[in-house]
């Protein structure tokens, strides 16, 4: 499996900058910002293919995975924020062995397999907590 999407929590009180930072930092590498959520407090970058697969988002918006690591709702303790990683799967019957050996494995079920039509009509994703807290997506995109 290869990762299809990462991406950082900041401070709520240097969002702005950062994400000002990351517009200038990823520019030279076809990088611009091509998705935003929450009233623009979640930041998708993308390069030349329109795939947004690097965000930052701000702290001041609550992760599901905010009292699993003691940060409480939308807190600001950069150190103890989880993270959301996505991993690109084979194809759908994937995503659905990873959502139930994740659960199986003690992971909390954060989104049950399905499409995403937000996302695009082909975006077949689950998702689960693992025990830090941390959103872990199973991703396939082929049309089926």
């Amino acid at each position: 499996m290869t990762i299809a999407h990462t991406g950082i929590r900041v401070p709520a009180a240097r969002y702005a900058a950062v994400v000002t930072w990351y517009e200038a930092a990823l520019a030279p590498l076809g990088y611009k910002r091509a998705m935003t959520f929450v009233d623009d407090q979640v930041v998708g970058f993308a390069d030349a293919t329109g795939i947004a697969d690097w965000w930052v988002s701000s702290a001041a918006v609550p992760s599901p995975g905010d009292a699993l690591a003691g940060a409480g709702p939308g807190g600001d303790v950069a150190s103890v924020l989880p993270t959301h990683i996505c991993f690109v799967a084979k194809d759908r019957a994937s995503v659905d062995a990873f959502h139930n050996a994740a659960v199986a494995a003690g992971g909390q079920c954060n989104g049950k397999p399905g499409i995403r039509p937000d996302c695009s009509a082909t975006y077949y994703a689950a998702f689960v907590l693992d025990p830090a807290g941390n959103n872990i997506e199973a991703l396939c995109t082929a049309a089926e």
